[in-house]
């Protein structure tokens, strides 16, 4: 079962994104700000990292940073989900090194997943 770890703040989309992947037998792991995520992608190595980039404490540029810089975890495929969609907000994170760049407001959470599936 592959393993998700979600890191988000907003609490309903958490739980909403949570409970969706769980009901597509995904395992599924929360961390709901950036020193949480980090500190989860060193530990539990899941098979992807679904991100939020406005995260209390360390943002999700630095989480994706951090994780990208670990020759343990640079492996792990990060897909970045965020209200911010300006271009070079976009680019960055591409070139930190995430798989893909998801505009909250442009995907429903069935689409999310969709997206995920392309990655594990």
């Amino acid at each position: 079962m592959p393993k998700i770890l979600l890191i988000e703040d907003d609490k309903f989309l958490r739980e909403l994104m949570a409970k969706k992947l769980m009901n597509m037998n995904y395992e599924v792991s929360v961390a709901v700000d950036g020193e949480e995520g980090i500190q989860k992608i060193k530990e539990e190595k899941p098979d992807l990292v679904l991100l939020d980039l406005i995260l209390p404490g360390i943002n999700g540029f630095e989480v994706l940073e951090k994780a990208k810089a670990d020759a343990e975890t640079v492996d792990i495929p990060v897909i970045i989900l965020s209200n911010l969609g300006q271009g070079e907000d976009i680019e960055r994170g591409l070139k930190l090194g995430a798989k893909d760049f998801l505009v909250k407001a442009h995907f429903t959470p069935q689409e999310i997943i969709e997206k995920l599936q392309t990655y594990i």
